[in-house]
C-alpha cells in the first residue's frame, strides 16, 4: 500500500469519523422505530456506512470514536421532523469525500483512486435510493399539509390585511381572523376528506383530513397572534406578514429536503402569492371603508 502524509491522514482520519458517525446514527434511528420495513433499510444503510469506515481504515490503520454530539444532533432531528427529513438534511451535508479525492490524488496510483472513488459513488448512490424506499407517514400526507398551509397564507394574511384597514382595532381584527380562520380550516378538511376518498388512494381519507385541518390551525394561530398581543394594528400586520413569510421559508425548506424540490423556486413563487393577495387585500379593505363611510 502507497504511503500517505500526515495531512491526507487527517484527511482520511475525519472521513472514518464521518461514516462510523453516521453508522451508529442509522443504527440508533433503526432500533427506535417498529417499522420492519424501514427498520430493514436503516440498518442496511448503516452497515453500508461500516463499510466506508472499513475502506479508509485499510489506509490509515486506526480505528476513531464517533462524533458524540453530532450523532444525537441528526438522531433528535429525525425523531421530532421526521426520519427522512432528518437523513436527507444530514446527506446533503456531506462533502467530505470529494475532498479527501482531490488530496489523495497525488499519493496514489490513478487506478486505486478511481477504484475507491467508484466505491464510495456506487455506495452513496445505492444509499440515497435506499433512503428514498422509506415509508413515512407523514410524507405520505405532505401533500394535504402543503394544501392547508397554502391556503391558511393566502386566505388569512389577505383577510388580516383587509380587516386592519375596515376594522382598525386590533381586538375585533384578531376576533374576526379567528372566526374566519377556524371555519374555514374545517372547510377544507371536510374538502380533503372527499377528495381523497373519491381519488380512492392508499391514503386514509380521515388523515388526510386531520392533516390539512391542522396544518390550516396552526398557521391560523401563528398568524393572528400579534393581534392578540400589541396594540398598533399596523405593526401586527406588519409582525403577521414576517410570521407568513418565517413558515413559507421553513415549510419549504422543509420539503425541499425531504421531497427533493426546488427550495428557491417554490421559496419565492408562494411569497409572491401570499404577499400579493395580502396587498390587493389590503387595497380592497381601505375602499370597502371609504365606500361604506365605516368609522370604528
Amino acid at each position: 500500500m502507497n504511503r500517505i502524509d500526515i495531512q491526507t491522514k487527517n484527511k482520511i482520519l475525519a472521513a472514518q469519523r464521518n461514516e462510523i458517525t453516521e453508522h451508529f446514527i442509522y443504527e440508533k434511528l433503526a432500533g427506535s422505530i417498529k417499522d420492519s420495513h424501514n427498520k430493514k433499510i436503516l440498518r442496511k444503510i448503516s452497515s453500508d456506512e461500516l463499510k466506508h469506515y472499513n475502506l479508509w481504515k485499510e489506509y490509515t490503520g486506526e480505528d476513531v470514536k464517533p462524533d458524540k454530539i453530532k450523532l444525537w444532533k441528526y438522531f433528535l432531528i429525525s425523531k421530532t421532523l421526521g426520519i427522512t427529513f432528518g437523513i436527507k438534511l444530514m446527506e446533503k451535508g456531506e462533502e467530505q469525500a470529494q475532498v479527501i479525492y482531490e488530496k489523495i490524488s497525488g499519493n496514489f496510483s490513478g487506478a486505486d483512486v478511481e477504484k475507491i472513488k467508484n466505491i464510495i459513488e456506487d455506495e452513496d448512490e445505492h444509499e440515497m435510493q435506499l433512503i428514498n424506499l422509506i415509508d413515512e407517514e407523514r410524507l405520505k400526507y405532505v401533500g394535504s399539509m402543503v394544501l392547508g398551509l397554502n391556503d391558511a397564507l393566502v386566505e388569512l394574511t389577505g383577510a388580516l390585511a383587509g380587516f386592519t384597514l375596515a376594522l382598525q382595532n386590533t381586538q375585533l381584527i384578531a376576533m374576526a381572523g379567528l372566526i374566519t380562520g377556524i371555519a374555514a380550516s374545517l372547510s377544507m378538511a371536510a374538502s380533503e376528506y372527499l377528495s381523497t376518498k373519491s381519488e380512492k388512494s392508499t391514503k386514509n381519507p380521515f388523515k388526510a383530513a386531520l392533516y390539512t385541518g391542522s396544518a390550516y390551525v396552526l398557521t391560523v394561530l401563528f398568524l393572528i397572534f400579534p393581534f392578540l398581543i400589541f396594540k398598533d394594528m399596523y405593526f401586527c400586520l406588519g409582525f403577521t406578514i414576517f410570521n407568513a413569510i418565517l413558515v413559507i421559508f421553513v415549510f419549504t425548506f422543509y420539503i425541499s429536503v425531504a421531497k427533493d424540490v426546488p427550495f428557491k423556486k417554490r421559496f419565492f413563487e408562494m411569497a409572491a402569492i401570499s404577499l400579493g393577495i395580502a396587498a390587493l387585500t389590503f387595497c380592497i379593505g381601505f375602499v370597502i371603508r371609504m365606500f361604506f363611510n365605516i368609522e370604528l
